[in-house]
């Protein structure tokens, strides 16, 4: 069962995990009209891959990111992201869905809606 937290959750969840990275598996025209979650303030990296049903989405994450981080993993809405949690956590990564995304998922705010940083770059 992957774990799950909210947007407004994670500066707490960080300053207790410091070992902690941000995955946006949204899409490029996403991440360049909506904007990007911006996780320098938090003090962890961020990386942007989109997730695809081939295995390049996997091997993209192996080169970038260490198992031995928490994986917070955000899409737009939560919906993508449990799916990249669960494919992630299956070759041994410790992720954690970021229920809400960036956007909002009806219920919870999202990211950019609780007015946590983001930039787009257009």
């Amino acid at each position: 069962m992957i774990k799950e937290i909210k947007s407004s959750e994670i500066k707490k969840f960080v300053e207790s995990n410091p070992r902690t990275v941000l995955l946006d598996v949204r899409t490029e025209n996403e991440w360049n009209t909506v904007g990007k979650p911006d996780t320098k303030d938090l003090g962890i990296k961020s990386y942007f891959i989109t997730i695809s049903q081939d295995p390049s989405f996997i091997e993209s994450v192996k080169q970038n990111i260490d198992k031995k981080e928490q994986v917070l993993i955000m899409c737009a809405a939560g919906g993508r992201s449990i799916v990249a949690a669960n494919l992630l956590a299956r070759v041994g990564y410790n992720t954690l869905n970021v229920t809400d995304g960036f956007s909002g998922n009806g219920q919870d705010p999202g990211w950019k809606n609780l007015g946590l940083p983001s930039i787009i770059d257009n």
